[in-house]
């Protein structure tokens, strides 16, 4: 038996609620996680809402959750490539909030000693998503990148791997996260309007990249500011809106999370988790990522 996040019916938080499940044994090159954290995400709220169900009708009881970490408990005929116990972390169908996840090996990365059971179970999303904005873009140290919620899951990622390549970052945050932008070597400003002019006031060389994951403004005030659209890019749902890139992340890929997973062990990277839940508490988990202003990821344990 498994205890599994459940909805059904669209709705605010509230309509979540844990369920008991038998988890059978794996099929045929899949395998079974015991999970030991599994971040969540905006789109879990969106999908949660009804927003995201027009392509693909939604089957109810659904399930969430995008990532999980956590220790191989089974393996399905002819999966050679991981046993059990290993250690993995990676992206999954939407079925990561469970104590026990069936999942692809393929999704899967090995998690690192050094890397906290709460970072491997909120990075893959986050990360391979600014991996992938970043890496459409060729961003180098001939760059000045204005980036918005730079303290965000995202962001604060991104805003990173920028830094790492050498390149000026200008990050937008509330105020109380502009002291935490400066020690990973970003030049905080503060969103709202006048953005545009903040952002000229403190930059120094014009800003010539932009990675959004706020929404309009960013996008705005990157035009106004000269940027060219094929070098902005939102992963907020408005690239057809403003003619910008819409670079997201793409598909799963391992050496991605271990790279990612080596810098954070390097102490390259620094993966900020706002507040872990444990699974009871799944409810109060949506609400704190919905009410915004993070710095870094939440994560639910078992």
């Amino acid at each position: 038996m498994s205890r599994v996040v459940h909805f059904s019916e669209f709705g605010p938080a509230s309509v979540l609620h844990l369920a008991e499940v038998d988890v059978p044994e794996p099929a045929p090159g899949k395998i079974r996680v015991s999970m030991r954290a599994a971040g969540i995400n905006p789109f879990d709220v969106k999908f949660r809402r009804g927003a995201a169900s027009e392509s693909k009708p939604t089957t109810f009881p659904a399930s969430l959750g995008r990532e999980v970490a956590g220790v191989v408990d089974a393996i399905g005929e002819g999966v050679t490539t991981l046993a059990v116990g290993d250690e993995v972390f990676g992206t999954v169908a939407g079925v990561g909030l469970a104590e026990l996840v069936l999942t692809n090996p393929k999704n899967m990365a090995r998690r690192p000693a050094g890397l906290p059971w709460e970072v491997a179970g909120g990075i893959s999303v986050a990360g391979q998503t600014a991996w992938d904005e970043i890496e459409s873009q060729s961003i180098t140290d001939a760059d000045t990148v204005l980036i918005s919620a730079a303290a965000g899951g995202v962001g604060a990622i991104a805003a990173q791997l920028c830094v790492l390549r050498g390149a000026t970052v200008i990050g937008t945050a509330g105020e109380s996260n502009h002291e935490t932008l400066r020690e990973i070597g970003v030049i905080p400003v503060s969103y709202g309007p006048g953005l545009a002019e903040r952002v000229r006031a403190v930059a120094p060389t014009p800003v010539t990249v932009v990675l959004d994951h706020h929404g309009a403004e960013t996008i705005e005030a990157g035009l106004e500011l000269g940027v060219p659209a094929e070098r902005i890019n939102t992963t907020a749902g408005l690239s057809t809106t403003y003619g910008v890139n819409g670079v997201g992340r793409g598909p799963v890929n391992p050496p991605t999370l271990e790279a990612l997973a080596d810098l954070v062990v390097a102490g390259k990277l620094h993966v900020w988790v706002e507040a872990i839940y444990p699974i009871a508490d799944i409810v109060a988990a949506y609400e704190r990522l919905e009410n915004g202003h993070l710095r870094g990821k939440i994560v639910v344990v078992p």
